[in-house]
C-alpha cells in the first residue's frame, strides 16, 4: 500500500479563500484541516473554495474534520464551494447520508441562525 503523505494550503486573495487538501485525511491529519480553514477565516473572505481533489483516502476523523470545517466556514458567513470530492470519499459520504453537503456551492448561514455570530463580530 502507497501512504500518501498529508499536506494542506491556505490562500485569501481579493476576498476569495482556498484550501487545498493533498494525501490521506485520516485522524492524524485532521488537525491541519481545521488550522488551513481557520487560517482562512480570521482574513475574513467571502467566499471559500475547499479543493479535495488531491485527496486519496479519508476515514471517519477526517470526515468529521471537513463537517466541522464546513460548519465553520457557513457559521462565519462565508459561501463554500466544494470541488473534487473522489469515489473514496463519494462513497463514505454516501454511506452515512451526507452526500449532499459536499455538492457544489453552499449559501453560508444567515448570521441570525448562526451560533457564532457573537464572535464574529
Amino acid at each position: 500500500m502507497t501512504v500518501h503523505p498529508f499536506t494542506s494550503r491556505a490562500d485569501v486573495h481579493a476576498g476569495a479563500a482556498r484550501v487545498t487538501l493533498v494525501g490521506e485525511l485520516d485522524l492524524d491529519a485532521a488537525p491541519y484541516v481545521r488550522d488551513a480553514v481557520a487560517a482562512c477565516l480570521v482574513k475574513r473572505p467571502t467566499s471559500l473554495d475547499l479543493d479535495l481533489t488531491g485527496v486519496s483516502f479519508c476515514d471517519c476523523a477526517g470526515l468529521n474534520s471537513l463537517l466541522v470545517a464546513r460548519n465553520a466556514v457557513l457559521w462565519a458567513g462565508v459561501g463554500l464551494r466544494i470541488e473534487g470530492v473522489g469515489e473514496q470519499l463519494s462513497r463514505l459520504l454516501a454511506l452515512i447520508g451526507a452526500e449532499s453537503l459536499f455538492l457544489g456551492e453552499t449559501a453560508p448561514a444567515a448570521a441570525a441562525e448562526s451560533p457564532l455570530r457573537d464572535l464574529l463580530a
